[in-house]
């Protein structure tokens, strides 16, 4: 996989590169005392405040949420929601197929829990793009950028920032949390374009399930600290009164909104309330699994309660095997061995949330979609490791593997008001292209934007050259998956 480069170094000069200079002071004694990306969030309240202004308040909306859980890397559909038993060795993998509670359902032996629990979502096996590197790949699925080319930045905003600029045209938040959260989540290929950094989520890091995990200073009772956060925002109206002449009176309204969200995320109870698992009972901290993707998706789901509109988490790192993402070349990893590795945990997880989204009624205002950016090859391909590690040989030593898949993939949806304990589209039979019911990006795109009450036909952004953009130019909801 490829990784995004820092970004160079600013170099500020004159009354402007003061401006700039100030603004990074600002950012940096906001982070002192809440180190989670508050800035990006903050700023998302701002600039999104004053675009409400700007072209007006929308009707309010149904305040639908959507919880997003992504493979980054891509999932090997033949081997986990779309097995093909009787294609050749070659193809079909190791694993056995296990009947679902859902007639003519068949999964790998891999996702028992998922089985049992199949009546509660709706597999949607005919998913198809274009392209075939992760960053085209993934933003092809998150913002349908048409474009099969590998590029450093996205062009086009993902539905995440999207739909957090839409929902800022509501009107004024009541809730403190914020309206986007990302529980480690997929930034690596995605972004908001031209919606701009103030877009971008409430970004939290780190393993849930640890000990000594918490969230820095949110939800501050201390009144010295409370104290203390009131001299730093004397301090910048000041700064603000001192270089007023060089600043434009949007940054500095954005600056004002910045310091009153800041002060409400910072001092009321509610949101640390919300991120605080130890709240959970021990019961259901063990049924999602003592380990970070466990607790990730069990913090995604207070969270979408507490009123978070648009959640997203990564199962990535140590628990899916040496390379710590699901991208199972050979090179990479022995992919049986990885899917072997990260099953029972995956299995735990998501079928906990999918579990606990119905049994406290979240059902009908969330719609969860767990998914990766394409599918694996369905033939298997043999090289020499590059590594040993958790699901991989020592160095040299030839195992199996898949590659990049988009002509086909799977993925899950649940909640969101949605008819489940069913099966959409199919693939042939050696799971190599989509052949029923066949749904590509758009498709993705307008079915969660419908969701939202986000009409995808009728909703256009400008661009960085203030030209109006549609969100999806190409697909409309999938009518099986609305609720």
């Amino acid at each position: 996989m490829s990784h995004a480069q820092p970004s160079p170094p600013v170099h500020c000069a004159g009354p402007r590169g003061l401006a700039t200079r100030r603004r990074a002071f600002l950012q940096t004694g906001l982070a002192g005392f809440a180190t989670m990306s508050l800035p990006g969030v903050l700023r998302l309240q701002a600039h999104n405040s004053l675009q409400a202004a700007e072209t007006g308040t929308a009707p309010a909306r149904q305040k639908n949420a959507v919880i997003m859980v992504w493979q980054p890397g891509g999932l090997s559909h033949i081997d986990s929601y779309d097995p093909k038993p009787f294609a050749g060795s070659e193809y079909r993998g190791p694993f056995d197929v296990i009947d679902t509670k859902v007639p003519g359902l068949q999964f790998t032996e891999l996702l028992p829990r998922h089985a049992a629990i199949a009546d509660k979502f709706t597999v949607l096996r005919s998913m198809r793009q274009t392209a075939g590197g992760h960053p085209a790949g993934s933003m092809q699925l998150l913002s349908g950028d048409p474009d099969t080319r590998d590029k450093p930045k996205p062009k086009y905003p993902d539905w995440m920032t999207v739909a957090n600029y839409m929902r800022a045209k509501d009107g004024p938040r009541t809730n403190p949390l914020p309206r986007y959260v990302g529980v480690n989540p997929p930034l690596e290929y995605n972004g908001p374009a031209y919606l701009g950094d103030a877009c971008s989520p409430f970004v939290v890091t780190g393993d849930p399930s640890a000990p000594t995990f918490s969230v820095p200073n949110i939800g501050l009772t201390d009144a010295g600290e409370v104290q203390h956060l009131d001299r730093r925002s004397q301090l910048r109206r000041n700064l603000d009164t001192l270089e007023r002449t060089f600043d434009q009176q949007r940054e500095l309204a954005a600056l004002d909104e910045f310091e009153v969200q800041a002060m409400t995320l910072l001092t009321n109870p509610k949101t640390k309330e919300a991120f605080d698992l130890s709240r959970e009972d021990d019961k259901v901290r063990d049924r999602y699994g003592r380990n970070a993707w466990g607790q990730q998706l069990l913090l995604a789901r207070r969270l979408v309660e507490a009123g978070v509109d648009i959640l997203t988490t990564s199962l990535s790192g140590p628990l899916c095997g040496r390379v710590q993402n699901w991208d199972d070349h050979a090179v990479n990893h022995h992919v049986f061995d990885a899917m072997r590795f990260r099953a029972e945990v995956y299995d735990r997880a998501v079928s906990a949330l999918i579990e606990d989204i119905y049994e406290r009624g979240l059902d009908k205002r969330v719609l969860v979609c767990v998914t990766g950016e394409f599918g694996r090859t369905p033939k298997i391909e043999y090289s020499p490791s590059t590594g040993a590690g958790n699901a991989s040989a020592a160095a040299g030593t030839i195992q199996p593997g898949r590659d990049h898949w988009p002509r086909a993939f799977s993925n899950i949806w649940a909640g969101g008001g949605i008819q489940t304990g069913r099966f959409v589209g199919a693939t042939d039979k050696r799971g190599e292209d989509s052949i029923e019911r066949i749904c590509g990006p758009g498709d993705f795109l307008a079915t969660i934007y419908h969701h939202l009450g986000i009409d995808s036909t009728k909703t256009f952004i400008k661009d960085f050259n203030g030209r109006p953009t549609p969100i999806v130019d190409h697909g409309r909801p999938i009518a099986e998956l609305m609720g």
